[in-house]
């Protein structure tokens, strides 16, 4: 069950570069707002959350770096989610969604990258303490990556709703 998580972080990490790439205005302006920086230095903190998620997708893919691309990860997201408790109450794009949309920093957009955090450090710990060999890649561990990676992002798009809605859900 480890490499489908592996692979699902992996293709986490380099949708969200690649997101930060496409929308690098409306990214640069939400990194500054989190980090409390001058927006003439989100697009220099975006470019660095960009490149440390592309780092460790990349690692994540290569058995003897895997362990420090969860690593890296965990990191990183311990950060997103630090810097959204920060945020906690205010209302703004914090840039975790596909489309900009302000909603307030509530629990739930900061427990989401803390529990990323928390599945990559597991998955880190369990590499490095593992005596196993690391299990060979079969044809069901791209799908049920990718299968994680819809509903990630389909309970992202369901906690968006407006409660009202959810309720009704």
């Amino acid at each position: 069950m480890m490499l489908p998580l592996v692979l699902f972080m992996a293709l986490l990490l380099a949708a969200s570069a690649a997101h930060k790439g496409i929308e690098r205005q409306r990214l640069a302006t939400a990194s500054a707002q989190l980090t409390g920086v001058s927006a003439h230095y989100g697009p220099f903190v975006l470019l660095v959350a960009a490149a440390v998620e592309v780092l460790a997708a990349l690692a994540l893919a290569l058995p003897d770096l895997r362990a420090g691309g969860a690593l890296a990860a965990a990191g990183l997201w311990s950060l997103y989610a630090l810097a959204l408790l920060r945020r906690r109450g205010d209302t703004l794009d914090c840039g975790c969604d596909l489309i900009a949309r302000e909603k307030p920093v509530n629990t739930i957009a900061i427990l989401r990258p803390a529990t990323l955090a928390a599945l990559a450090f597991v998955l880190c710990l369990a590499m490095l303490t593992s005596t196993a060999e690391p299990a060979p890649w079969t044809v069901d561990v791209p799908f049920a990556a990718l299968a994680l990676l819809a509903l990630w992002f389909a309970a992202a798009e369901i906690v968006s709703l407006p409660t009202t809605a959810r309720a009704k859900a």
